[in-house]
């Protein structure tokens, strides 16, 4: 599945009646859109996306957009949406200083090139209901270049919210990316994966 964020709405939201089957026998679906109380990190090793600054770090995204359409009696047919502005990822610190200021500005610029590719975005191509969730296969856009990548996700669906959490992991050369080296006499390396990790919360938007 993937990541890009733009602001996960919240609010108060009426309760609908349960979906039944649409004309045809067509399962209705019901829509969730993704609210502020989401969350869509990138971690990092000690040597990762971010590592030449000599530790490990959690890039966070401050901004996305997204919905979910899940059919609930033909799951299969369900899909995901999400995009993240690419200026909208930072360090997540304790504290601002000018080194993470730093930090976040070289993540811009050098490794995502935000000016050229502002958005990064995930559409599922495949859900697999599984025992606690469902198996997502999608196509992740990351600077610039379009993976498929997988993921298996645990779901809490109730009558007017979804919530899904999960993690994958990507190469930066599988995008495009040449992971960072620089440091006195280049001994500061980033390695290549990274991990995506998220914990969505959709509210579900009334049936009109």
């Amino acid at each position: 599945m993937n990541f890009r964020q733009g602001a996960l709405l919240v609010g108060a939201i009426s309760l609908v009646s349960a979906p039944t089957l649409a004309q045809g026998g067509q399962p209705d679906s019901v829509v969730y859109v993704l609210s502020a109380a989401s969350r869509f990190d990138v971690k990092t090793g000690k040597a990762g996306l971010l590592g030449f600054a000599g530790h490990a770090h959690v890039v966070r995204a401050s901004g996305f957009t997204g919905r979910v359409v899940y059919y609930p009696n033909a799951a299969p047919e369900s899909r995901v949406e999400i995009d993240v502005p690419a200026d909208s990822l930072a360090v997540l610190e304790t504290s601002d200083t000018a080194d993470v200021r730093k930090i976040t500005q070289a993540m811009r610029t050098e490794v995502l090139r935000v000016d050229q590719y502002p958005v990064i975005s995930f559409v599922s191509a495949s859900v697999t209901p599984s025992s606690d969730g469902f198996h997502v296969q999608g196509r992740l856009t990351l600077a610039g270049q379009t993976r498929d990548v997988s993921c298996d996700i645990r779901t809490e669906i109730g009558a007017d919210t979804l919530r899904a959490t999960g993690s994958f992991s990507v190469k930066q050369t599988d995008f495009g990316i040449r992971p960072y080296r620089g440091g006195p006499a280049g001994t500061v390396r980033v390695a290549d994966r990274v991990t995506f990790s998220f914990d969505a919360v959709g509210v579900r938007v009334p049936e009109p």
